[in-house]
Order: structure tokens, then C-alpha cells, then sequence
């Protein structure tokens, strides 16, 4: 039994746009269009992020997953430095990125272990 590469691959660009969307947004407009989701806790937010995001590419691309941890921790990294700038105005904190680099963990975990299951079944 095989997921559907096609499917993982579009539903990885899409959260990842979405996680871009609203980790580039100053908060005064994510307030003004009413975008209030995730978790109360910013870490949290940023680890179930990339965790869904690294689950999805892993389904997607099963023979890239180093590459996709670097893309993620890259792009994490990213999101950081520009929400530093004076242009978004957010907090960069490095804390965030690791929060991220845990969410990737957990994300490849979760990846390991559906493999390993739909292995075993045939």
C-alpha cells in the first residue's frame, strides 16, 4: 500500500505557503483580517508547523528526506531573520528555529513510523 505522491507533494506546497503566509504577515494585519489559529503557545505553533510540513514532504519525496530537512531548517531559519527586519516587525528569536528543528524531528518520526507500518502490511 503506497500514498499518493502527487496528492502529499500538493498538500506540502500548500501547507508550506500557508506557514509562510503567516509567519511574514505582521501581526497588525493578520489582527485586521481576523487570522487568530494554532496553539496559545508560539513554540508549539512553530514545531507543529514544520512537523506537519516534514511529515508531508516525507510522504511526498521518501527518497529526499535529508534534503528536506535542510530545505525546512533553511526556511525556518529564513522566517526568522525576515521577521526581524523593520519591514515585518515581528520577533526574531532563535528559540523559534529550534522549535522548528524539533517540529522536523517529530515530523520525520511520524514519517519513519507510517513507513514502517504500511511496510508491514504488504
Amino acid at each position: 500500500m503506497r500514498f499518493y505522491p502527487a496528492a502529499e507533494r500538493i498538500a506540502f506546497f500548500g501547507t508550506l505557503i500557508a506557514v509562510l503566509a503567516l509567519a511574514l504577515l505582521p501581526i497588525p494585519r493578520l489582527e485586521e483580517y481576523g487570522i487568530d489559529i494554532g496553539f496559545r503557545s508560539d513554540k508549539l505553533n512553530h514545531a507543529s508547523a514544520f512537523a506537519v510540513m516534514t511529515f508531508l514532504g516525507g510522504l511526498g519525496w521518501p527518497d529526499r528526506k535529508t534534503r528536506l530537512i535542510v530545505f525546512l531548517a533553511m526556511v525556518g531559519a529564513a522566517i526568522e531573520v525576515l521577521q526581524g527586519t523593520a519591514l515585518i516587525r515581528r520577533d526574531l528569536d532563535v528559540f523559534d528555529w529550534v522549535a522548528d528543528c524539533a517540529g522536523i524531528a517529530c515530523g520525520l518520526v511520524a514519517v519513519i513510523c507510517v513507513n514502517w507500518i504500511l511496510r508491514r502490511r504488504g
